[in-house]
């Protein structure tokens, strides 16, 4: 058996299903790797991890501060 390293950029989850289906068909043993890119320090990781349990009324969508930017910035 000779190992390949592939990388496939999909665009949703039924292309992953439509990869593992070919790959199936052809009786082509694989595996999915979930690899991160990059990898947060503690502090950031500690940041993200504090959002969580912040209260869902304090969120401001982006839509509205896009608005406000261009608001005060008169773009």
């Amino acid at each position: 058996m000779q190992v390949i390293n592939i990388k496939a950029y999909t665009e949703d989850a039924s292309q992953i299903e439509a990869v593992k289906a070919i790959m199936k068909a052809l009786k082509i043993k694989f595996e999915i790797a979930n690899d991160k890119p990059f990898k947060l320090s503690t502090e950031q990781q500690q940041i993200l991890d504090s959002q969580i349990n912040s209260d869902r009324k304090e969120y401001k969508d982006a839509e509205s501060i896009y608005t406000d930017l261009k608001d005060k910035y008169e773009l």
